[in-house]
């Protein structure tokens, strides 16, 4: 008995040994061999199970703006999408005609936006493929109908046209038949596209809610193109009124033309293309209506007028005076003009009303010689310019003139 006891002792110890062996060797192999099964061989797949190989993810599209069947659209609506893929996602959009709408496509926002206003009361339709092969899976399509034409519609209007030529100092302007109000001025101000031949920085400045600038960091560089597009059908400004039209105007530079007056020297120096080649002896304004100091350009130029001021200023200062080769630079009233009756005192005292006054003959050569928007530079004298009495957008620094922009 005793010898039978130990000997099924002694097995049972060795049995256990080989099955913790067995143990550690399938933990050790488990990574090469896959696992083994109870009760079923490792080799012969008899009582084991493939694992199944995962199916390949697929996009789910859907396109979350405009809705479904939308009515009212505005005409410059986004169109917004959802995907799990962004990268492998096409967004085309067709007219009822089956023609293809012009946009693009920011993948990283998901959205879609036409590059022009689409036609009013039209309908179209979107298609968003998360598909790259083109197959059917992942692809989705849906309608939406563009609102009537509105009958609450705002002018949109360029002082300057196609083909002119001004100087290096005028600024491009765009004006708008009803105030903009401030919180839709950045939309309006994307639509606004500057191309300058040499390109040059610049930027739009909203001088008042119906006219906004621009200017280019420093003047203009003489003879350069310009193309400018102001893209505003259907913009939205604000209670119900929306932009009318599109306009594009192709215009250029002429040559570098600055005039600088200092009250200190009485003298106006004329550079032309950076070369000065004129000094003109000058009169600006008297103490009691000093000129303004600071940067202005020419507004309009008359060869022949009529300063009368005697509504204005009453009889005892105001005048009535005929006046020849004369260049508006404020809307106060401060002109470039050829003043005979202060010829003697030119170079030597401040006789006007605030003007500059030069003589007939250097009167002539100037008018002969100026563009609109050429800049003059009053240095010295005991008044300042306001900004917004003329076209002051060189009266302001860069950082200052940035300030008014909407963007």
């Amino acid at each position: 008995m005793s010898g039978t006891s130990a000997g099924r002792s002694r097995w049972r110890q060795i049995a256990a040994a080989l099955a913790a062996g067995a143990v550690l060797l399938t933990a050790g192999c488990s990574g090469d061999k896959g696992p083994t099964w109870q009760g079923g061989s490792q080799g012969d797949g008899a009582g084991s199970t493939a694992a199944a190989s995962p199916a390949p993810p697929q996009s789910t599209v859907a396109v979350t703006s405009p809705e479904a069947d939308a009515t009212g659209v505005e005409a410059l609506a986004e169109v917004k999408y959802s995907t799990e893929d962004p990268e492998n996602t096409s967004v085309t959009v067709k007219n009822a005609d089956g023609d293809e709408v012009d946009g693009t496509l920011d993948k990283d926002g998901k959205v879609w936006r036409p590059a022009k206003a689409m036609s009013w009361g039209e309908k179209y339709t979107v298609t968003v493929n998360g598909t790259p092969d083109g197959d059917k899976v992942g692809t989705t399509t849906s309608t939406f109908t563009v609102m009537k034409k509105p009958s609450k519609l705002v002018r949109v209007s360029s002082f300057l046209g196609d083909g002119q030529t001004v100087g290096v100092g005028m600024p491009l302007i765009i004006r708008f038949g009803r105030a903009v109000p401030q919180q839709y001025r950045d939309d309006v101000q994307r639509r606004m596209h500057v191309k300058a031949t040499p390109a040059q920085e610049g930027i739009w400045h909203w001088t008042t809610p119906t006219e906004v600038h621009y200017r280019p960091r420093t003047y203009w560089k003489p003879y350069t193109k310009i193309d400018y597009s102001v893209n505003l059908t259907g913009v939205p400004m604000g209670d119900g009124w929306y932009g009318r039209s599109n306009l594009t105007v192709d215009m250029k530079i002429g040559r570098a033309f600055v005039m600088t007056v200092d009250n200190k020297t009485k003298r106006m120096t004329v550079q032309q293309d950076g070369k000065t080649i004129k000094t003109i002896p000058v009169s600006l304004g008297k103490p009691k209506t000093p000129s303004s100091s600071g940067t202005m350009v020419v507004i309009e130029k008359k060869r022949h007028t009529v300063f009368d001021t005697m509504e204005e200023l009453g009889p005892e200062e105001g005048y009535r005076t005929e006046i020849e080769y004369a260049q508006r630079i404020t809307w106060s009233g401060q002109f470039i003009h050829a003043a005979p009756w202060s010829e003697g005192v030119q170079g030597k005292r401040n006789v006007s009303h605030g003007c500059v006054n030069v003589s007939m003959k250097m009167g002539e050569w100037l008018f002969s010689r100026t563009l609109m928007g050429d800049p003059i530079t009053v240095k010295g004298t005991g008044d300042k310019l306001q900004n917004g009495n003329g076209w002051t957008d060189w009266n302001m620094s860069w950082d200052e003139y940035k300030k008014g922009s909407a963007l």
